[in-house]
């Protein structure tokens, strides 16, 4: 037997090398060599090609936005509520404000009103420039009585107003004798009245009219009053002075 082998009928002759074409790279060139194109993933024997998922619409491609959109959407819910509650506040300001105008006026208009005194014409009861609280609705539900304070209308020009005290109602008889009054032929109590407030003149005898009032100041040798233009009619007559809030020292309910 020989010991020669013939190759040309060798079942194991070993295959020769795949050869693959590569780019002549020159290392001193800026130029990078071109990167081999990625192999298709190849399904397992038997088995029908993976198809391919599509991409999610609502998903965004890149990592980075898919952490911030949340936060985005987040940001605005929280600028939509937060507008949503100053739009309630606002509202709720703007009918607690014309609720608030509302009723100011029906106070001034049928309740109270704040008055400040011109003059010196009730001293020394009021003082120039104090700050009243007049009642208006002391006299929509009652009379004007002898002795109140009370703020009127001037007769003889209805734009201006006056702080007199009521000294006779309609019915009544008044005359004054060297300053001092009489009411019905009684003396009034004037001793609130200072010496150097008192006057020395002399009026009436009168009698009050239905309907009317008889008011004076205070100071008496110092004051425009139904001496000088007569009765004021119960119409003119605004509201009883119910208290003197400033100045805060001399507060005062009358």
């Amino acid at each position: 037997m020989s010991d020669s082998h013939n190759h040309d009928h060798d079942p194991f002759t070993a295959p020769e090398p795949q050869r693959f074409d590569a780019e002549a790279y020159d290392p001193h060139s800026s130029v990078p060599p071109s990167e081999p194109a990625p192999l298709p993933i190849a399904s397992a024997p038997g088995l029908p090609p993976m198809p391919e998922v599509p991409a999610d619409p609502l998903l965004p491609s890149d990592p980075a936005s898919a952490v911030a959109a949340p936060n985005d959407r987040l940001a605005l819910d929280g600028t939509s509520l937060w507008l949503n509650r100053l739009g309630e506040e606002l509202v709720a300001w703007l009918k607690t404000l014309a609720s608030a105008a509302v009723y100011a006026t029906l106070i001034v208009t049928f309740g109270f009103q704040v008055a400040r005194v011109e003059g010196m014409s009730m001293a020394p009861t009021l003082q120039d420039q104090d700050r009243l609280i007049v009642n208006k609705l002391a006299y929509r539900i009652g009379d004007p009585k002898v002795g109140d304070i009370v703020m009127l209308y001037y007769p003889l020009k209805p734009e201006k107003s006056f702080v007199k005290r009521i000294i006779a109602e309609e019915g009544d008889q008044v005359r004054i004798v060297d300053g001092r009054v009489f009411r019905n032929d009684v003396p009034l109590d004037d001793s609130f009245v200072p010496s150097e407030y008192r006057s020395h003149d002399d009026w009436g005898p009168q009698v009050i009219p239905e309907g009317y009032y008889f008011v004076m100041g205070d100071h008496r040798n110092n004051s425009s009053d139904s001496r000088h233009w007569g009765f004021v009619p119960k119409k003119y007559i605004i509201g009883k002075v119910q208290l003197r809030w400033w100045p805060m020292g001399h507060a005062k309910v009358f």
